[in-house]
């Protein structure tokens, strides 16, 4: 934004701009790009590179409101004038826009697209962060900084289509910016971050991460009086738009500046990595939990449990949870917060050597190199093997008694994978996500996730397919969400789709999830399958257990089920009966009531998309 952007394009080729109005250069010539209906579908490819782009798509960024019956056709004529443009790509002379069942894809190069180059040098920037090289991740993330000329496609906004993509590019470019500030402080070059995030800041008044680098820079450059009025200005507008209070992050940076100078303590900058290792980003439309999350910080945050297991069904938000409250409790772990998953891509376990190992390169644990032999054995192997896991072990054991971490065990299947790796003294303290409540671990203070109040889900809903669609049709928005059962993964791809389908009335997506036949087939998004998880958690049930969850899904579906249901149905008696309810209440199955009530009294419920995936693989 300060200086002029770094053109890569080679000689006599197109090299376009999205960041910022958009724009079509050849060899330093900038290029006419037609009227703004085509400018509309050539921003619209754009923003999705490499990428079908479905008709429907292109069609509502033309024409939002009632478009002709000719639409296609002038689709067609717009985008034949796009091929015009761009010429053919690279050397073996293909079509740059190509038509097929998805739509049409724009073949285009990174040194051809400014978004493409930005991405690149980000993800380069960061890397180079992971790998302290604090001085290059600075350069690159300036770099990819200087592609970024003004509001992306800002001529264009008007388009509703348009202006969600141009939004997500913004808000790739804040975070870039933030990264960027944030080591330029960590490398004690405040001054060169201050205007520009005062500048943000206006712009964005309640990016917290943004105002938090804004502090960061002013109280590092020695003007603590405006620091701390940033703070107080935040605060202010907290309460008056949202009525909340800065979070518990933010309130520690300012308590860390208060009475302090530039010299006195250098105040942990309000990034993402506070030590060694740090979970991944939060994600943006995370929503509800208050009740868990409230519990999670104050059960971390005192110091007095050193375990903390969050169960729930595949897809019930736990990890999310979980990185939320790492992210929160960024104070209270001055040695950092490290996150690691305890299964593979495929869903089974990973060994403890592969995450003895991981844990070791991620928090500069001496001996952290992978066990030599086959890791995929559960001790690391034979002989050297086992003696190489042996001093991994060890080796972290003394680094957990030195150091005050959050250690984020993700995803774990049972108990045995993670014994080992927990503490067994010093100030440490473990957060592990698992689908069933490990009751083989102890002690521990156990959180189960329900699901997703009514309220709860909408929000998240709203977040995804825009407050005013959901005000449109509330009737047939709270469908979709009970439809879902509350199911936070299952909630989040219903938006996705339908912010994709934005012609699609939210009534008829809602009649669609009604029809248990065709609920599960209609909960995919792109490469994200609400059946796919499901499967993962069927998967981790005992055969035995398979039968009953298919036997008790059928009773399920009026509500939920009493333990005199339960035995007619599995034809046992009684106590057999009782033994298999709760071995699936433990695998996290089957709900159960959170107060005391007697087996005979309480009601058992079946989350509803399992209950129909139950249906599917037993033929209940």
């Amino acid at each position: 934004m300060t200086r002029p952007p770094v053109r890569t394009a080679p000689t006599g080729a197109v090299y376009f701009s999205l960041l910022g109005p958009l724009t079509a250069r050849l060899d330093g010539h900038e290029l006419p790009l037609g009227p703004r209906k085509q400018r509309l579908v050539l921003a619209t490819l754009l923003s999705r590179p490499n990428t079908p782009v479905p008709v429907e798509v292109l069609t509502d960024a033309v024409w939002p409101d009632d478009p002709p019956r000719t639409a296609r056709k002038n689709l067609q004529v717009y985008v034949s004038a796009a091929r015009t443009l761009l010429g053919p790509a690279g050397h073996e002379g293909r079509d740059r826009v190509v038509h097929g069942c998805g739509g049409y894809l724009l073949r285009i190069a990174e040194g051809e697209l400014d978004t493409l180059r930005f991405g690149s040098l980000a993800r380069a920037g960061r890397a180079a962060a992971g790998r302290g090289d604090l001085a290059g991740a600075a350069r690159l993330l300036r770099e990819a900084l200087d592609l970024w000329e003004g509001p992306p496609l800002n001529d264009l906004r008007d388009s509703a289509g348009v202006a969600e993509e141009a939004g997500r590019l913004e808000a790739r470019c804040l975070t870039v910016y933030e990264d960027w500030a944030e080591t330029e402080i960590e490398l004690g070059r405040p001054a060169v971050a201050v205007d520009g995030l005062r500048d943000l800041v206006e712009r964005h008044p309640l990016r917290e991460r943004l105002r938090a680098a804004w502090m960061n820079s002013l109280h590092q450059s020695g003007r603590q009086a405006e620091a701390l009025a940033v703070y107080d200005d935040y605060r202010q507008l907290m309460a008056r738009e949202l009525g909340l209070e800065p979070s518990p992050a933010m309130a520690a940076l300012y308590r860390s500046m208060l009475g302090r100078g530039r010299e006195a303590r250098r105040p942990a900058p309000a990034r993402e990595a506070v030590g060694p290792a740090a979970p991944p980003a939060c994600t943006a439309a995370f929503t509800g939990r208050p009740g868990e999350l409230r519990e999670l910080l104050e059960v971390l945050g005192c110091g007095e449990e050193r375990v903390v297991v969050v169960s729930g069904p595949a897809g019930a938000g736990k990890s999310a949870l979980a990185l939320r409250a790492a992210h929160l409790l960024a104070d209270r772990f001055p040695d950092g917060r490290v996150r690691v998953r305890v299964r593979r891509e495929d869903g089974t376990a990973r060994s403890r050597a592969e995450i003895l190992a991981e844990l070791g390169r991620l928090c500069g644990v001496a001996g952290n190199a992978a066990p030599p032999g086959n890791t995929a054995s559960p001790e690391g192997g034979a002989g050297g093997d086992r003696a190489a896991t042996a001093a991994l072990a060890d080796a972290w054991q003394e680094w957990q008694a030195r150091h005050r971490a959050l250690v984020v065990l993700d995803d774990v299947p049972d108990e045995a994978s993670v014994r080992g790796l927990l503490s067994r003294s010093g100030k440490c303290s473990v957060l592990i996500t698992a689908r069933g409540q490990l009751a083989g671990l102890a002690p521990v203070h156990r959180i189960a996730l329900p699901a997703l109040a009514d309220a709860e889900a909408l929000e998240l809903l709203g977040k995804l397919i825009g407050a005013g669609r959901l005000r449109a049709d509330p009737g047939a928005a709270l469908r979709i969400v009970r439809a879902c059962g509350g199911l936070p993964l299952a909630v989040e791809v219903s938006g996705m789709r339908l912010a994709v389908l934005r012609h699609l009335p939210l009534a008829e997506y809602a009649d669609r999830l009604d029809d248990p036949s065709a609920a599960l087939d209609e909960l995919v998004a792109g490469d994200v399958s609400v059946r796919h998880r499901i499967a993962s958690g069927w998967r981790d049930l005992a055969d035995g257990d398979r039968w009953v969850l298919g036997r008790l899904a059928g009773l399920a579906e009026d509500g939920g089920f009493t333990l005199d249901r339960a035995t007619e149905a599995l034809g046992c008696g009684e106590r057999a009966a009782i033994r298999a309810v709760e071995s699936l209440i433990d695998a996290g199955a089957v709900t159960s009531p959170a107060g005391e009530v007697t087996a005979h009294a309480a009601l058992y419920e079946v989350p509803r998309l399992l209950g129909l995936y139950a249906h599917e693989r037993e033929g209940v």
